[in-house]
């Protein structure tokens, strides 16, 4: 739903009754709108499968992960258990889940996920368990877990991506069988890879990756794989009519989180919300292919890397580091360009006739002095803005570092 208060809007509006959704609801919809009345608005006459599968294959990224069903319980396919309200029935008449799956799987390499809630907000059935404090489990075992194998058997998603505990433990959600047929079972059991958010206690402790909170990015490493899933408009997981151009992180906003996160050993999950009529706003699109472009150039840095013995730097800062193990390289990226036009580095320990330092995207290797036990200056070249490699951040590529 596009309007200003977008994924939370069911909760502000109707279970918080916060006074600016209630007013806005108010003053532009007909009395007694329901939410219910939400449904036949969503109509994705513009949802063009192939054109998001092009953007998302642009943005560089390696998998995609598209929310099948959020706390409100409107199922994108047309789920046996949704009676009513999913996309099939409802507003675009068609599967999206399908249609997204079969681009994504015809126009690009990209691993295709499934986001799905656990729980759902208003679900009678679901407050009814709440009620007995989980005694009772009607709503895992007549939607919730039904919802859960009905899109692995049909859709294949390489990824599940959970979220939604309602606070019930992972018995309640019986996690743990679901994940015992997925991994050894289902049609994916090779393939598949699952996040942490499978039950109260679960988050953080047990998982495939972990997630830890929204926006996670601990600026450390950590023991565990993990995954920063973070939001574009800063405010908010979906699309909202209202934003303003200063809610939107900017190209290098991005590239920093990104790098960061690389380098403490976690994967960025960058959302974005689509529009109620199906597209993808231009900024988004705007952003995921300046992503792309940076990736083009400094791909090197971030693919099949590992994290190296230091993440940042202990002497100049927003510089961060990354291993490529397949040639031994250490890549050092930084993202303000020295004014100086030296960089100084206070973590590689360079070696006389050992170590090469490369500017990624820049022909000639570069002069530097290794400085005491432990330390490197380098020079960079002396560009024009044309001749840089790219615009927000660049690598350096030290081979031979101890």
């Amino acid at each position: 739903v596009d309007m200003f208060c977008s994924v939370f809007c069911r909760w502000y509006w109707q279970k918080e009754k916060r006074e600016p959704y209630v007013k806005f609801m108010e003053a532009n919809y007909p009395p007694g709108f329901s939410y219910e009345d939400f449904g036949p608005l969503f109509t994705a006459e513009f949802f063009d499968p192939n054109q998001w599968a092009d953007i998302l294959k642009a943005s560089g990224a390696k998998y995609v992960v598209l929310t099948s069903k959020h706390h409100e319980g409107f199922t994108l396919w047309g789920s046996k258990y949704s009676w009513n309200w999913n996309a099939v029935d409802e507003g675009p008449k068609r599967d999206l889940v399908a249609e997204l799956a079969t681009s994504v799987r015809n126009r690009t390499d990209l691993h295709f996920g499934l986001y799905h809630s656990l729980f759902e907000w208003f679900n009678p059935l679901f407050l009814e368990d709440a009620t007995n404090v989980f005694k009772t489990r009607k709503f895992p075992t007549s939607k919730s877990l039904l919802e859960l194998y009905e899109i692995v058997t049909k859709y294949h998603p390489e990824i599940i991506w959970s979220d939604g505990d309602g606070n019930a433990p992972d018995t309640y959600w019986n996690s743990t069988g679901f994940l015992a047929w997925l991994y050894n079972d289902s049609p994916v059991r090779d393939t598949v890879v699952t996040n942490d958010r499978w039950g109260a206690g679960s988050i953080c402790i047990h998982g495939g990756f972990y997630t830890c909170s929204d926006r996670y990015n601990p600026g450390h490493l950590l023991p565990h794989k993990w995954e920063n899933c973070m939001t574009i408009d800063k405010r908010s997981w979906g699309y909202r009519r209202d934003a303003q151009l200063d809610d939107y992180l900017t190209i290098e906003d991005l590239v920093k989180q990104l790098v960061e996160t690389v380098s403490c050993g976690g994967n960025l999950l960058m959302n974005i919300g689509p529009t109620h009529d199906g597209r993808i706003a231009v900024i988004f699109e705007e952003r995921l292919r300046q992503v792309g472009a940076w990736l083009k150039v400094n791909g090197e840095a971030i693919y099949g890397t590992k994290p190296w013995r230091a993440q940042n730097d202990t002497v100049t800062p927003e510089v961060w580091y990354t291993f490529s193990p397949k040639d031994g390289k250490v890549n050092a990226i930084f993202l303000s360009w020295p004014v100086s036009g030296t960089l100084e580095l206070g973590e590689p320990q360079a070696k006389l006739g050992e170590t090469q330092v490369k500017l990624v995207g820049y022909k000639e290797p570069l002069k530097w002095v290794a400085l005491d036990e432990k330390g490197i200056v380098i020079a960079l070249p002396q560009l024009t803005p044309r001749q840089l490699p790219c615009q927000w951040g660049w690598t350096l590529q030290l081979t031979g570092i101890n």
